[in-house]
């Protein structure tokens, strides 16, 4: 028996849709599709009690252990202190949103820009229980616009709107910069060091970036950003989002293009009807990713790729159990048999 086909016609895509509409469409996705997946709404980051320093106290024979005495204070006292920590029931979450001119690049139905914002919704509304805050950085060309931690689905909405509404620096609109100049635009270098010099308290730092800012040629080369990144994964737990293109990865065969480096203006054209050349550009953005695969790794970050041109959804539930998988794996036993 074959199946009756759908009369209904599929629905407006994220970018078809104006601002509040959005956002609606992107809270409806996420509380439907993803509800549950991150953090829980007291999930601790790290096992036992807690790991936030929260004082001393004098140490209770019987009660207390050793392991938790604080023997800085017991020497000044002379008198047995044990320390207190705070439970982790608490959880700040701070965003690094990379929203250069790179990121406005697309030929799905999103462009790089709109999947971040995806990322950030998905991020702020599963985090999003009691007491949990989340703040964020912007980094745009005309500066980094910060958002303070705070809580609640107003602060959620508002920062996602800022993010939905920045105004746009498009390639067909970019000029050539002047090496003065492109050296004061803020990089994803600065941004990581601010979110390390302001979140002081253990949390969640979630990049979203397409991680191409200072990429070195050479593909054995770390990346500028790659030292920040590894300093703020010795504190936090650190998820690391990388936004791509299908078109990035390789070129069409559909003659002769114009090419514009959105971060500088300069433009060449490619005839993309050469085969070979079309094999060297697959290889280099092969080699590239790689690259930025690698470079997380070494810096301790855990890496969830997205593509304009895929089910950003099914990526992040493919990702989280993975994840939960890998915590749930039995250590491997250490040493061999006698």
């Amino acid at each position: 028996m074959r199946r009756r086909a759908s009369a209904t016609p599929p629905g407006p895509g994220l970018a078809d849709l104006a601002p509040d509409q959005r956002l609606r469409r992107l809270e409806l996705t996420v509380t439907r599709r993803l509800n549950g997946l991150l953090h829980g709404q007291y999930r601790g980051l790290l096992p036992g009690p807690g790991s936030e320093m929260a004082g001393s106290r004098e140490y209770r024979p019987g009660e207390d252990e050793v392991r938790r005495m604080d023997w800085a204070v017991t020497a000044r006292t002379t008198v047995p202190h044990v320390r207190e920590v705070d439970a982790d029931r608490e959880l700040t979450t701070w965003l690094l949103v990379d929203a250069s001119p790179s990121m406005e690049y697309g030929t799905a139905t999103l462009d790089k820009r709109e999947l971040a914002v995806a990322a950030v919704a998905a991020v702020g509304f599963l985090t999003a229980g009691v007491g949990n805050r989340l703040g964020a950085q912007v980094l745009a060309p005309d500066g980094v616009r910060r958002f303070p931690a705070r809580s609640g689905r107003t602060h959620l909405l508002g920062l996602l709107r800022a993010l939905l509404g920045a105004p746009r620096f498009g390639a067909s609109d970019a000029a050539p910069r002047p090496e003065a100049v492109a050296e004061d635009l803020p990089t994803l270098v600065h941004g990581l060091a601010g979110v390390a010099r302001i979140a002081t308290r253990r949390g969640l730092v979630v990049v979203v970036s397409d991680f191409l800012d200072g990429l070195p040629d050479d593909p054995d080369a770390a990346p500028p950003w790659e030292v920040e990144l590894r300093r703020l994964a010795a504190r936090h737990q650190v998820l690391a989002v990388e936004v791509t293109d299908p078109r990035e990865l390789e070129l069409p065969d559909v003659g002769l293009v114009t090419l514009v480096d959105p971060e500088t203006g300069r433009r060449r054209e490619v005839w993309t009807g050469d085969r070979r050349l079309r094999e060297r550009y697959a290889e280099a953005a092969v080699a590239q990713r790689d690259q930025v695969r690698q470079a997380l790794r070494r810096a301790g970050a855990t890496h969830l790729a997205l593509r304009t041109d895929r089910d950003w959804t099914a990526d992040i539930v493919r990702h989280v159990h993975h994840q939960r998988r890998l915590a749930t794996a039995p250590a491997p036993a250490r040493g061999g048999a006698a």
